[in-house]
C-alpha cells in the first residue's frame, strides 16, 4: 500500500520538492503519513481537497482486499529547519 501512495504522490509533486511516505500499524489500523514541503502540499491536497479525497478513496478500495485492515491517510507539512 505504501508503494501505491508513493507512486501517486510522486507523480503529483514531480519538481516541487521532497516528500516521504511512512507507514505505521497497530492492531487492525494502518496509518499512512505523507510528509511534504509547503510548496508541494497544495498539489497533493488539490482544489477543495479533491485529490486528497481521491487518494484516500483509492487506498480504501485497495485496502478492502485485505481482510480486517483499515487504512488512514494523513497529509502533513514538513517542518523547515530554518524556522
Amino acid at each position: 500500500m505504501q508503494e501505491l501512495v508513493e507512486y501517486i504522490v510522486g507523480r503529483l509533486v514531480v519538481d516541487d520538492g521532497n516528500y516521504s511516505v511512512s507507514l505505521s500499524s497497530s492492531y487492525n489500523t494502518v496509518d499512512i503519513t505523507i510528509v511534504c514541503e509547503k510548496k508541494a502540499i497544495g498539489k497533493i491536497i488539490g482544489k477543495q481537497g479533491k485529490i486528497a479525497r481521491s487518494i484516500r478513496a483509492i487506498v480504501k478500495a485497495a485496502g478492502a482486499r485485505e481482510s480486517g485492515k483499515r487504512y488512514n491517510v494523513t497529509i502533513v507539512e514538513a517542518e523547515s529547519a530554518g524556522e
